[in-house]
């Protein structure tokens, strides 16, 4: 049975995320402009086809954000599910982390009760361990993401345990800290840590939150920066470039080593961001 409610660690967790406003300095950034390595690819860009095409028609549908699900690196890819799937008990190969976009998703074992989880949810799924995933809603996407592939689904019958242990993470146990920690400005952006070390270069999960309205940019200093818009609408403005893209849920935009990305969050909605980094970042 999956852990059901994680408010110490999400508490604990979000007082760790305030390590990443420390930021890079406006120099850094920059100097990133004028050797800019950003990219931006809109959801409606994202080409889709059979997650397990073995299943035909009730496969889900999957979409590569950045990476190779097939091959053996680290991806992140959108899955599209009907209303009212749910798969049959099974196991994957390798670890993969999940975020909710639209609808609702239960990710749980094959006993459990529905425990339907709301966009902006997050949610592990260890190697080995079996499962059923299902959703319900008009519209149900998901981000998942993988360290190392391939990406397979495996029957129960080949199930193994690698110490690891699920979670699900309720939208509503995440716990936001200012960005920076000391602002009190009811419009600061926030930051929470989801998963990883938050020290040094190792890799790490965030969660961006910007307010709706917001106007400026995520500066970050890693060699890794993936992002993936979970909720909201956001204009983004490639360096050098007076144009601007505007990006729905399940958009991705990624930079290697400094980077600078300007962005704005439309009016209506709060913006929030998935960040997967090895460095720290920050939105000012």
């Amino acid at each position: 049975m999956k852990i059901r409610n994680l408010l110490l660690l999400t508490f604990v967790c979000g007082l760790i995320a305030c390590d990443n406003s420390q930021g890079t300095s406006d120099k850094d950034a920059q100097a990133s402009v004028a050797n800019s390595t950003n990219k931006v690819m809109s959801v409606s860009e994202v080409e889709w086809e059979k997650l397990n095409p073995a299943r035909g028609d009730k496969s889900p549908q999957a979409g590569t954000l950045w990476g190779d699900r097939k091959g053996k690196v680290a991806t992140g890819f959108l899955v599209k599910f009907v209303d009212g799937f749910s798969s049959p008990p099974h196991i994957h190969n390798v670890t993969y982390r999940g975020m909710v976009i639209n609808g609702l998703v239960h990710n749980d074992d094959p006993k459990a009760d529905s425990m339907w989880m709301p966009k902006g949810s997050f949610w592990t799924q260890p190697a080995g361990e079996p499962h059923i995933t299902s959703a319900k809603g008009e519209k149900n996407v998901a981000y998942i993401e993988i360290d190392s592939g391939p990406y397979l689904v495996m029957p129960t019958d080949e199930a193994f345990d690698k110490g690891e242990r699920p979670v699900n993470v309720d939208a509503s146990n995440i716990v936001w800290v200012n960005q920076p920690e000391k602002s009190t400005s009811k419009k600061a952006p926030k930051v929470a840590y989801l998963w990883g070390n938050p020290q040094g270069n190792d890799l790490r999960g965030n969660l961006s939150k910007l307010p709706s309205g917001y106007k400026g940019k995520i500066n970050s200093n890693g060699s890794i920066f993936y992002a993936v818009l979970i909720q909201g609408q956001l204009d983004y403005q490639m360096p050098n470039d007076t144009n601007t893209k505007t990006l729905a849920p399940g958009s991705h935009f990624s930079s290697e080593g400094k980077s600078s990305h300007q962005i704005s969050c439309k009016a209506g909605e709060d913006c929030i961001i998935y960040i997967r980094t090895n460095g720290k970042f920050d939105a000012r």
